[in-house]
């Protein structure tokens, strides 16, 4: 059945399935709370709303998804969200994955390169009373300098390589949740954190696939990935 309550068993049921990948049995409760806290619905497009609890990505138009419930709460786990964070998200899209966030820390920055799907969700966030949550359109590749540095970013579209604009912009023990590969390709979610020393560690989680991070420096394949 889809609803609420069978996409929170799906996700349950899909951690226990990769946990010899991610290392984890369980998502933080703060985690599983704030996804129980936003209905998907509001998030899928009319014609697709019986597939709105489905853990899956779906189409949301202009050639881009709404992620998997799976990967939007283990993405938001590895970000280790506080409650007084300020976290960055690069890829709005319909804005459920910024709505999660908002439900987990003080305020959400979140960039959108699609200027219709920035105003669409703008205007979803504002009617739902989320009120943590402040958009722009642009390009996420390199950040939202105004505002840095963060606790905490989020990309939520896939990479060839890290942006440097990204890492900048972290603070000191903050990290970075990202998917790296090629377009439609073979993909991993990483997770990045920045040391005292300005050091990254980086730890792969698992393979991914997510619709590419677009943009005039999102196709440069040269850097190291």
């Amino acid at each position: 059945m889809n609803t609420m309550e069978s996409m929170l068993q799906d996700i349950e049921i899909e951690v226990k399935l990769t946990r010899h990948l991610t290392g984890k049995d369980a998502l933080s409760e703060r985690v599983m709370t704030a996804i129980k806290q936003v209905p998907r619905r509001h998030f899928v497009p009319e014609e697709l709303q019986q597939y709105a609890f489905y853990n899956g990505p779906l189409p949301i138009g202009s050639g881009q998804t709404i992620s998997q419930p799976y990967i939007v709460a283990l993405m938001s786990d590895l970000l280790n969200p506080q409650a007084d964070d300020t976290v960055l998200e690069i890829g709005t899209g319909s804005g459920y994955q910024s709505a999660v966030l908002a439900c987990l820390v003080r305020q959400v920055y979140s960039m959108e390169i699609i200027e219709k799907l920035s105003i669409a969700a703008r205007e979803r966030l504002d009617k739902l009373g989320y009120e943590n949550i402040e958009l722009r359109s642009g390009d996420g590749y390199y950040g939202w300098t105004e505002h840095a540095p963060y606790n905490g970013i989020i990309v939520t579209a896939a990479a060839p390589h890290i942006p440097q604009a990204l890492i900048d912009q972290l603070r000191i023990g903050a990290r970075l949740v990202i998917p790296v590969g090629r377009p439609y390709g073979c993909q991993e979610l990483r997770v990045l954190q920045k040391n005292a020393d300005g050091s990254i560690e980086t730890q792969t989680i698992l393979e991914v696939s997510f619709v590419p991070l677009t943009g005039a420096h999102s196709t440069d394949t040269t850097a190291k990935p």
